[in-house]
């Protein structure tokens, strides 16, 4: 790792940190079921859930393509020399985290998995503080004014301000 960069370790990527409370709400789910409902509304999350992970996948597809027209990496543990704010980043700063949320809350749904609902929860606390805020720092330091101005702009999460 750089040490030109947010993170210095290669465990600290939204894979880990949603993939990690992702796998726990499986195993939770295996040994204490807890479903979110049954019946007919069970079959009502289905398509919610598929379009939870359409999507998160369209805005994976769109934050990747930012990052190659820039040449920037997409691995925080790798140093940016550009602060991204066109495209799917015009509406987010962190697609990719954005992403990871409507993929996972995607997959509770159809699973019909309400651990998956608090681990994703633990995902977000976890992403927001080990992911996020040396994010922004590092931005921060790096590009001074820009970034700022681009924080001032563009919700964390989505939307413009």
């Amino acid at each position: 790792m750089s040490i030109d960069s947010a993170h210095k370790s290669r465990w600290v990527i939204g894979e880990v940190v949603f993939g990690i409370p992702f796998l726990l709400s499986l195993v939770l789910q295996f040994f204490v079921p807890v479903i979110i409902t049954q019946g007919i509304l069970r079959l009502a999350l289905i398509p919610v859930g598929i379009v939870f992970i359409i999507a998160g996948i369209r805005i994976i597809a769109l934050a990747r393509r930012e990052f190659a027209r820039f040449e920037q990496p997409t691995d925080p543990g790798l140093p940016t020399n550009k602060v991204i704010q066109t495209g799917v980043f015009s509406k987010s700063r962190n697609p990719l985290y954005l992403s990871a949320v409507l993929v996972f809350l995607g997959i509770a749904f159809l699973l019909n998995n309400l651990w998956a609902f608090i681990t994703l929860l633990i995902s977000i606390f976890l992403c927001f503080y080990i992911l996020i805020l040396p994010e922004e720092r590092y931005l921060s330091k790096k590009f001074g004014q820009e970034y700022q101005d681009y924080q001032a702009s563009v919700h964390r999460w989505l939307g413009r301000k």
